[in-house]
């Protein structure tokens, strides 16, 4: 597969659409499959479903292939598919955090960001969470006081400095960032923490799959305006088989309890056309690495 064991999320969830598909083809219920197969039927919903959980045994699919009267091509490619679970069958980080800890809406995203080809980050006021310092992630969790307790922050924080792998892996996704120019004067702790975490932002920009601009002040009005704050675009590596996206691309915006998610051809659209404005609008790369060693020189005085 082309993304590497990182995209088992997608595979499986392409894998359940394609068993789904093949079944309703067939005009069975999950129940009749259930039955046939000696499987209860809440296992047949999990396989349909990409449950990461759920284990796609080769002898149940062979089974379900048969009794589907599945073609020698699905036959191979569901197979093919499932072996790829069964390869990229590591533990996710996240899996050391418990749901209490990880709300469900965010475990979504982050299983969704793990399987991402190229993420876009737009950020208004703060460094986003895959660039900061641990400084830097506490005294934002912190914010405001007395929403989270130390132990809580302590965890978050965690959490946050693990999704960093994500940089680092094999095959690691594409990070573009655009930081608005507030984002390096945005005081966050004191000027060690600040200078700390600017002189993280250009040693990171080294890496090859990390490109970091600034939007500066003198930009005038720009599409993030329209856009009304922070905002994620998420792109998905190609099926081999249909050259189609093993998922929609996705706009993300987050709130403080909860988060949007938009596939809708109209609402991705949208944020491409923000993203591009501030493609056009933000300093290239050379002159947001010197706008963020001038602020950092500003500190260290």
């Amino acid at each position: 597969m082309p993304h590497g064991p990182s995209s088992s999320p997608l595979i499986r969830r392409q894998l359940g659409r394609r068993l789904a598909a093949l079944r309703v083809a067939a005009g069975l219920t999950q129940e009749q499959v259930a039955e046939a197969i000696e499987r209860a039927r809440a296992t047949i919903g999990r396989m349909e479903d990409g449950v990461e959980s759920v284990r796609y045994r080769q002898s149940d699919l062979k089974a379900m292939l048969k009794l589907y009267n599945a073609s020698e091509e699905d036959t191979q490619l569901i197979l093919g598919l499932a072996a790829e679970t069964r390869n990229g069958n590591r533990k996710s980080w996240w899996h050391d955090y418990t749901e209490s800890v990880l709300p469900s809406w965010f475990r979504f995203y982050v299983t969704l960001e793990t399987s991402a080809e190229r993420i876009r980050l737009y950020e208004t006021e703060l460094v986003p969470g895959l660039l900061q310092t641990r400084a830097y992630a506490e005294q934002v969790t912190r914010t405001p006081e007395g929403y989270l307790d130390e132990k809580d922050v302590e965890e978050r924080v965690n959490i946050r400095m693990s999704r960093q792998s994500l940089l680092t892996q094999p095959r690691a996704p594409q990070l573009h960032v655009i930081l608005n120019e507030a984002v390096l004067h945005r005081k966050v702790g004191d000027d060690a923490v600040m200078a700390e975490q600017l002189e993280h932002l250009l040693k990171v920009s080294e890496r090859a799959n990390v490109i970091l601009r600034v939007l500066p002040f003198d930009a005038g009005a720009h599409g993030g305006l329209a856009a009304g704050g922070p905002f994620h675009i998420l792109d998905f590596p190609d099926d081999p088989t249909t050259g189609e996206p093993l998922e929609p691309p996705l706009a993300y915006v987050e709130t403080l309890t909860g988060a949007f998610y938009m596939s809708k051809h109209e609402e991705v659209s949208a944020f491409r056309l923000v993203w591009d404005d501030l493609e056009r609008r933000a300093l290239g790369q050379p002159g947001s690495m010197e706008k963020i060693a001038d602020t950092l020189k500003g500190l260290q005085k």
